[in-house]
């Protein structure tokens, strides 16, 4: 089997790549070798790699630059998984997509279910709401993962922040009326990965994949310092001090219920998801512990 992953260099993308030669041939490619703003530059690497699965792992993850750059959000996140799936269903490859819970308005007093109906708040939102479209619109067999709140051992995130602040700074003003669950890069991978693993055709569709389990932001950053102190108590932690939205206002507005039900992935692919604190101390260990346990 030969499979090409974009966005290799990103959190998820990084992950994939140590997981995916155990399912067949990867072709690995960052921004660097595929442009995904050009639709020709898709067209001929999908035509010139033929690969059996496509899983893209490639995003424009800026959410606030989003609001400027829309037209770059669009073409990345919106127009090229369309063309990705439209030359998937020409050869009867099998897609993967990443989206978020961005695509909700947070307005939702309970987790949301994927027959839940979009309404984004932002740029970033209706970029990746197209994108499902795109490829649901394509006719191309596909799995689209719905994902919340991505940090990894590496890249920009939530946590690497929070770790940089904390080194910076007395006092950590974070929002506390906004909640989701926090998901590793990792868990994200190792459920594509056994997804892939079963009879994945059978079960095309739209699935929720994050952790077990729902914070807010203030309470995230809380247990991230908690952690942090735990592997090393000679840290010295800042006071963390919870506000509201309005208090730190964004350009990109962000749902207040980032909440989303695992459900389907349970019940239509068997599979489950850590509860977010045994996936955030386990990322932790490999962040400040050298030999990562």
């Amino acid at each position: 089997m030969r499979i090409l992953l974009t966005g290799k260099n990103g959190q998820v993308g990084r992950e994939l790549q140590r997981l995916l030669p155990y399912l067949g041939t990867v072709v690995a490619l960052g921004r660097e070798e595929l442009d995904l703003t050009s639709a020709d530059a898709i067209r001929n690497t999908m035509r010139d790699v033929r690969p059996d699965i496509v899983v893209n792992a490639a995003a424009y993850t800026a959410v606030d630059h989003a609001e400027q750059e829309t037209d770059r959000a669009f073409a990345i996140n919106g127009t090229a998984p369309g063309i990705i799936a439209e030359e998937a269903r020409r050869t009867d490859a099998f897609v993967v997509h990443y989206s978020t819970d961005y695509v909700f308005d947070g307005t939702k007093k309970t987790p949301y279910l994927e027959s839940d109906p979009p309404n984004p708040l932002s740029a970033y939102g209706r970029s990746k709401i197209a994108g499902e479209n795109a490829i649901r619109a394509s006719g191309a067999a596909h799995f689209i993962f719905r994902t919340s709140w991505v940090y990894a051992a590496h890249g920009r995130n939530f946590v690497h922040t929070i770790l940089r602040l904390a080194r910076e700074r007395d006092e950590l003003k974070i929002v506390d009326d906004q909640i989701g669950a926090p998901t590793w890069a990792r868990t994200i991978a190792e459920t594509t990965a056994a997804a892939l693993k079963s009879q994945y055709r059978n079960h095309c569709g739209l699935y929720h994949l994050t952790a077990i389990g729902a914070v807010t932001w203030f309470g995230f950053a809380k247990a991230i310092l908690a952690e942090a102190k735990t592997l090393n108590p000679g840290l010295r932690i800042p006071e963390i001090i919870p506000i509201t939205t309005s208090e730190y206002p964004l350009p990109a507005p962000r749902p207040a219920n980032s909440r989303l039900d695992n459900t389907r992935l349970h019940t239509a692919l068997g599979l489950s998801t850590p509860d977010w604190t045994l996936s955030l101390a386990q990322c932790m260990r490999e962040i400040l512990s050298p030999s990562g346990n």
